[in-house]
C-alpha cells in the first residue's frame, strides 16, 4: 500500500515537473505548434505508403494496367517526398526547440547560482553545480529532440496504422495484434528497469565530476603527500560503480531489441501463413499481404521505440526536478534596499552584532565599534576569533542574526546590494585568477575599464615593472588560478583589480600572511597607496604590519575584548600584548 502511494505521489510530481518544463517553451509556441503539426501529418503520411502498395499490387499489377502504374508510382514518390520534407522540418524543429529551451535554462540556472549565498557553496560540491548545469541539462534537450512531441508522433501513427489496417482488412488485423500484449509487456518490464539503472548512471556522473573537480585542483596536495596511488584507487572505484550502470543499462538494451525483433517476426510470419490461406479463400487479396508486411514494419517500430523515448522523457524529467530544486533554492540575500549612493564617505558602524553560520553556533557575540571616514580598522586574533566573519557580513554575503550594521548611517540592508558591494571592495588572502591575461583579469571583463586605467593603477602600486616583464605584458595569459604566477605577483593583481574598481570601502583580509619578507615589503608599499584616502578594514596575523592603524580590534572567540591605537593597546598589557610579546619572540627566535 506504501509503495502504491509513493508512486502515485511520483507521478504527480513527474506531471508537475514536466509541466512546468513546458512552460520554458512558452516563448517558442509557433516552433512547437508547428513541430506537433508535422507529427500529425507524419503520422498520416507514413500509412499512407503501405496503403498505396497494396492498391498497386491488386489494381494495377494484377491488372496490367500500366499507366495507372505509372500514375500510382508518381503519387506513391509525391508521398514520400512529402514525408521526407516533413519528417526534415519536424527533426531540425524539435532540436531547435530543445537547444533554445536548454539555453534559456542554463542562462538562468547560471544566473541563478551567481546570486546565491556563500553558504550554498560552502554545502554543496562544485562538481555537483557542474554536473547540474551542463550534463543534466543536455538531458533536457532530448525531452524536445526525443521525448514529448516524437512520442505524440509515435502514438499517433501507430493509431492511423492500425486504422489503415482494419480499412484494409480487419481479419488479417486482429490476427497481426495477437502479438501486442507481449510487446506492450516487453516494453514496460524494459522501461522501468532502464529508468533505475539511468538513474543511477546519472548518480555516478556526478560523483565521477565531483571527484575529479576536486582531486585536479587539488593536485599539488595530492602529489605533495604521495597519494596518487590511493587517490587512483578511490577513482577506479567511482569508475566501476559508474561502468557497471552504464553495463547494466546496455544489457537491458540488448536484451529487449532482440526479444522485441522476435515478436514481430513472429507476428509477420504468422500474419504470412493466415494471409496466404486468405487469399486462396478470397478473404484476402496479394495487396493486402504486402500491405500488411509493410504495416507491421511500421507498427512494432514506434513500440519498439516507445520505452526508450518514454525513457528519455523520464530521465528529462529526473533532470529537470534537479534543475528546478537548484532554481527554488532561497539561497538568496534579500535586496530590497533602495539607496544606492554614487559615493559613500566610509563611516562604519557595528551595533550589537551576533552571528552565526548555523543555529545558535554564535562566531560573533555582541560585537560593536565605529570607524570614522578615511580611518584604518585592523583587526586581530587568533584563529577562528571572528575577524573575517566581520567582513562578510558586511559586504552581505551573509546575514546577521542581532544588532545592526551601518554604513554613513544607513542599515546595509537599506543598501542596494550591488552597490554596496561596488563601494566596498576586498582584497583576500587566497587570491583567485581566471584563465585570461592580466588585464582580464584585473577588469575582470569590464568594458568601461581601460587598459590606461589598469596601468595606471599598476604605477600607483609598483607592479608595473614585473608585469612589464611577463611575456606579453598586461596580456599574459596568467592560466588557470594563476598557475604561472608567485603568490606575491597573484596578490599584487588583486590589489590593482581593487583600485581600479574606485571602492570608497577597502578589506583586506590577510594579504601579506604567505608571501616572503620581500614580497611583503613591496605589497605593503602597495597597500599604503591603495588605502590612502579610503576607509579601510585589515585582517592580519604579523603584527608588525598593522601598527600605524587607526585603531586595533582584538576578537577573542567571537567577542571585542580591545580596541584602540597599537601604544594604548600595549600600555594595557592584555589580549593584544600578549599576542604582540608572541608574535616578536618568535620573530627573534627565527
Amino acid at each position: 500500500m506504501a509503495t502504491n502511494k509513493k508512486q502515485q505521489l511520483f507521478s504527480g510530481s513527474d506531471y508537475a515537473i514536466f509541466r512546468r518544463l513546458m512552460s520554458y517553451a512558452g516563448p517558442f509556441k509557433r516552433q512547437f505548434y508547428i513541430s506537433t503539426i508535422l507529427a500529425i501529418t507524419l503520422s498520416l503520411l507514413t500509412p499512407l505508403r503501405p496503403f498505396l502498395v497494396g492498391i498497386t499490387v491488386d489494381t494495377y499489377i494484377l491488372g496490367n494496367d500500366y499507366n495507372g502504374l505509372v500514375l500510382i508510382t508518381l503519387i506513391s514518390l509525391l508521398v514520400l517526398f512529402a514525408e521526407s520534407i516533413c519528417k526534415y522540418f519536424f527533426l531540425f524543429l524539435t532540436n531547435w526547440l530543445g537547444q533554445h529551451v536548454v539555453k534559456n535554462l542554463r542562462v538562468k540556472v547560471f544566473s541563478h547560482l551567481i546570486g546565491l549565498r556563500l553558504s550554498y557553496y560552502n554545502n554543496t560540491p562544485v562538481g555537483i553545480s557542474t554536473t547540474r548545469t551542463i550534463n543534466d541539462l543536455e538531458t533536457i534537450n532530448s525531452v524536445f529532440t526525443e521525448g514529448a512531441i516524437q512520442i505524440i508522433a509515435d502514438l499517433l501513427t501507430i493509431v492511423f496504422v492500425i486504422t489503415f489496417m482494419f480499412v484494409t482488412n480487419w481479419q488479417l488485423t486482429l490476427l497481426s495484434l495477437i502479438s501486442l500484449p507481449m510487446i506492450v509487456y516487453a516494453t514496460y518490464v524494459f522501461k522501468e528497469g532502464i529508468k533505475s539503472t539511468f538513474q543511477e548512471v546519472r548518480t555516478a556522473v556526478a560523483r565521477l565530476n565531483s571527484f575529479l573537480q576536486e582531486r585536479i585542483t587539488g593536485m599539488k596536495v595530492v602529489q605533495i603527500f604521495n597519494a596518487e596511488e590511493q587517490e587512483y584507487e578511490n577513482f577506479k572505484m567511482i569508475n566501476k560503480d559508474h561502468r557497471g550502470a552504464q553495463v547494466r543499462s546496455v544489457w537491458y538494451y540488448s536484451i529487449f531489441f532482440p526479444v522485441v525483433e522476435i515478436i514481430i517476426a513472429f507476428a509477420t510470419a504468422l500474419m504470412v501463413w493466415r494471409g496466404a490461406h486468405s487469399v486462396l479463400q478470397g478473404h484476402a487479396t496479394l495487396g493486402d499481404i504486402n500491405a500488411f508486411i509493410l504495416y507491421l514494419s511500421i507498427l512494432f517500430r514506434p513500440l519498439r521505440m516507445l520505452a526508450d523515448k518514454f525513457n528519455t522523457l523520464q530521465m528529462g524529467v529526473v533532470s529537470s526536478d534537479r534543475i528546478f530544486k537548484i532554481l527554488d533554492t532561497r539561497e538568496h540575500i534579500e535586496n530590497t534596499g533602495k539607496y544606492a549612493p554614487d559615493k559613500v564617505a566610509g563611516k562604519i558602524d557595528f551595533k550589537q552584532v551576533w552571528f552565526a553560520y548555523k543555529d545558535n553556533d554564535w562566531v560573533l557575540r555582541d560585537v560593536s565599534f565605529q570607524i570614522k571616514p578615511g580611518e584604518t580598522l585592523a583587526i586581530v586574533g587568533a584563529t577562528g576569533a571572528g575577524k573575517t566573519s566581520i567582513i562578510n557580513i558586511l559586504n552581505r554575503f551573509y546575514e546577521i542574526q542581532q544588532g545592526d550594521i551601518l554604513i554613513d548611517g544607513y542599515s546595509v540592508k537599506s543598501y542596494e546590494l550591488s552597490c554596496l558591494r561596488t563601494r566596498t571592495g576586498m582584497v583576500l588572502q587566497d587570491v583567485f585568477l581566471f584563465s585570461g591575461s592580466i588585464y582580464e583579469n584585473i577588469s575582470l571583463r569590464d568594458a568601461s575599464i581601460t587598459m590606461e586605467q589598469v596601468v595606471e593603477a599598476s604605477k600607483m602600486l609598483g607592479a608595473h615593472e614585473f608585469i612589464m616583464r611577463l611575456p606579453g605584458g598586461y596580456n599574459y595569459n596568467v592560466m588557470e588560478r594563476g598557475a604561472t604566477l608567485s603568490l606575491g605577483q597573484r596578490q599584487l593583481i588583486s590589489f590593482i583589480r581593487a583600485l581600479v574598481f574606485n571602492p570608497d570601502i577597502l578589506i583586506l583580509d590577510e594579504a601579506t600572511s604567505s608571501v616572503d619578507t620581500e614580497t611583503e615589503q613591496v605589497i605593503q608599499h602597495a597597500i599604503e597607496n591603495l588605502i590612502a584616502n579610503r576607509t579601510s578594514i585589515i585582517i592580519a596575523h604579523r603584527l608588525s604590519t598593522i601598527q600605524r592603524a587607526d585603531q586595533i580590534l582584538v576578537l577573542d572567540k567571537g567577542e571585542v575584548k580591545e580596541i584602540g591605537t597599537h601604544n594604548q593597546l600595549l600600555e594595557l598589557n592584555g589580549y593584544y600584548r600578549k599576542l604582540y610579546d608572541m608574535q616578536f619572540v618568535k620573530e627573534i627566535v627565527n
